[in-house]
């Protein structure tokens, strides 16, 4: 891309974000992905059809239960409160933030974000000023806005503490948690999208039916998604995280339920109904085209 090309895309990006409305603005960031606008009048694929359903249907509950401390109380609600990493502490504010009660190792992260998590492992080494500046940043820049995901903005933002979980009691040896990722089109499970061996810069993935077998739903790799080439075994636990999606996932489109099975016991990651903010990149085109045709929505 030349030199004035780029800068003609800056400004007009700059343009929407800030005079334009949130939909035209998440239109545009996915005609900066895919080189094409959003079919809004008969969505094309599954990217399109979470643009549009986060566009034009009550998003109210994605709110609730795309909110890391609120999707809690929805758990249990679906009677799994089992499932749930044991919390630690709740925080209002960063300024609030007090490690004195907490064990050596533990997780603290946003409840209104993507990624915003710090792994304690060694509390006494911990600057607990450094780690309070780190979430008043993210309080100053609501998570949402940069990614036109309006539902995240109505989140009430606080700090929460959970349990660290051990990633060596695992099937497979892998510096992360192995994340089982279960599409649900409908309330029912149509893949598992493994992410593991996740850095800073990378992780690997791999793709699995329901029955754990070859994923029709073929992936697509980059520099930052790379293919795990290895075995991964069936989860001891599948069929109890299947039922698990099942259950969180009814009445809605779409949804993404996410699980780690540890030491042969399921946990609950997170829901989300945005994944990779409506622009994967990390499927096939026919993939997501396939996954999209599946959705059945009715005003």
């Amino acid at each position: 891309m030349n030199f004035f090309k780029k800068k003609y895309r800056s400004l007009k990006w700059r343009l929407i974000k800030r005079f334009g409305t949130t939909q035209q603005y998440a239109d545009y960031l996915y005609f900066l992905k895919f080189g094409k606008k959003i079919n809004w009048e008969n969505p094309e694929d599954l990217n399109q059809w979470i643009n549009w359903l986060a566009f034009n249907t009550d998003t109210t509950e994605w709110s609730r239960l795309s909110d890391k401390y609120a999707v809690r109380d929805y758990v249990k609600e679906c009677g799994l409160e089992e499932i749930l990493v044991p919390l630690l502490a709740v925080w209002n504010s960063p300024d609030d933030i007090d490690f004195s009660n907490l064990p050596e190792k533990f997780v603290i992260k946003a409840n209104n974000g993507s990624g915003d998590v710090k792994i304690i492992t060694e509390k006494v080494n911990e600057d607990v000023e450094s780690i309070k500046a780190y979430f008043k940043k993210l309080f100053n820049h609501p998570f949402g806005i940069d990614s036109a995901e309006p539902h995240y903005l109505r989140i009430k933002p606080k700090i929460i503490a959970e349990q660290l979980l051990d990633t060596t009691k695992q099937s497979i040896n892998s510096p992360s948690l192995i994340d089982y990722k279960i599409w649900c089109i409908n309330g029912e499970p149509q893949i598992i999208w493994v992410a593991l061996d996740r850095t800073p810069t990378s992780l690997k993935m791999t793709a699995f039916s329901p029955a754990w077998e070859n994923c029709n739903y073929k992936l697509a790799y980059s520099g930052h998604y790379q293919s795990f080439e290895k075995d991964l075994p069936r989860p001891s636990q599948l069929n109890k995280m299947l039922d698990y999606a099942r259950i969180l996932s009814k009445g809605f489109p779409e949804a993404r339920i996410d699980f780690y099975e540890v030491d042969n016991k399921v946990y609950f990651g997170e829901i989300t109904f945005t994944s990779a903010c409506g622009r994967m990149d990390y499927f096939t085109n026919d993939a997501l085209k396939e996954l999209g045709q599946e959705i059945k929505y009715n005003n």
